[in-house]
């Protein structure tokens, strides 16, 4: 699995790639999980970040930042 948290280094961003590192190892799943700070690569998803893409779809942009459940639930749509 390849999860990517887009942003470029907000504090915001930085709390949403915490939570998706908790949610994976809570979940105790395989997955990569890359910080996107390029804004070429950024926007080919969204304008808005931070962003959460799983297996390549966009599962969340901007804010307000999901919580540990619901980064779980949208990371769990595509194991």
């Amino acid at each position: 699995m390849e999860i990517k948290v887009l942003g470029p280094g907000c504090p915001n961003c930085h709390m949403l790639e915490e939570t998706v590192q908790k949610a994976v190892m809570e979940l105790g799943i395989d997955a990569k999980v890359e910080k996107v700070t390029d804004m070429i690569e950024i926007m080919k998803y969204t304008m808005s970040t931070p962003g959460l893409v799983v297996n390549g779809k966009l599962k969340h942009k901007g804010k307000p930042l999901p919580n540990l459940e619901k980064v779980k639930s949208l990371i769990k749509e595509d194991v």
